[in-house]
């Protein structure tokens, strides 16, 4: 018997095509909540939840930026991905129009600003810590003295700002500043969805991200307020990418570790 290997852009494409009439083609009111300009404007910063850009081919890739293209080909109309460059940058934003959806963690304090769809994944929480760290659990994170690095405004932030007791939180721009605080011993640990923090830690000789989570962060596409008649459409859109497979390939396309239910280390 014969065995082929299918790429996984093959596989992707495939599930695109198969689950592409499980959502009709929106409503013209529906259609203009969700894109007023005629196109599709995809909030977006640089993240594999997010989008990142292949070094060799150059191609980008994510699982908001495929979902997000996904669903303008669905609905008919131009996709145009509106990269930030950090989580606090695309929030601020929510309100401005520049962007008409985004893949963002479920946040009681952003309700004020965006409505969400049900979750799309989830993704765990965690914590990094340099070579030769003493910090080895996560309970040993939370004692008086340990600062901890995190991207100002994301939901690490949010967790961790409710959570923390005796810990110092240490803010930076986006996880560059944050990797940046740790690495110029401002901070002794980084605290970050495991989709980030397992490739970074894959690039710092040893480092390593700690056993277990603190939390997990529930991303769904989000709406900026005032664009109800979008909601029921956006809300099947993120139904049918699940249960027909496309988020699971969009996860594997960008080679995304963390998630809640792989329990990646």
């Amino acid at each position: 018997m014969r065995t082929t290997h299918w790429p996984m852009a093959a596989i992707l494409g495939l599930l695109l095509t198969g689950c592409a009439g499980a959502v009709t083609v929106p409503t013209p009111e529906a259609r203009h909540a969700l894109a007023p300009t005629g196109k599709l404007r995809v909030g977006l910063y640089l993240s594999p939840v997010q989008v990142i850009k292949d070094p060799a081919s150059g191609e980008m890739k994510g699982v908001g930026f495929d979902l997000g293209k996904e669903f303008a080909r669905r609905m008919g109309i131009p996709f145009e991905p509106v990269v930030y460059p950090s989580i606090g940058a695309l929030v601020d934003n929510a309100r401005t129009g520049q962007w008409d959806i985004a893949f963002l963690a479920i946040l009681s304090e952003r309700t004020k600003d965006v409505d969400f769809t049900a979750p799309a994944l989830e993704i765990e929480l965690g914590y990094l810590v340099l070579g030769g760290s003493p910090i080895s659990t996560l309970a040993a994170v939370d004692r008086p003295g340990v600062r901890v690095a995190v991207v100002e405004k994301g939901a690490v932030d949010v967790v961790l700002s409710r959570e923390l007791k005796n810990a110092t939180l240490v803010r930076g721009a986006g996880l560059a500043g944050g990797l940046e605080i740790l690495k110029s011993a401002k901070a002794d640990v980084i605290a970050a969805s495991k989709a980030n923090l397992l490739p970074i830690s894959d690039q710092l000789p040893g480092s390593r991200v700690l056993e277990g989570r603190f939390a997990t962060e529930r991303v769904a596409m989000a709406l900026p307020k005032g664009r109800d008649l979008a909601i029921p459409y956006a809300d099947k859109f993120v139904e049918v990418a699940k249960s027909e497979g496309l988020v699971k390939a969009a996860v594997q396309r960008a080679g995304l570790r963390g998630t809640a239910d792989a329990r990646s280390q």
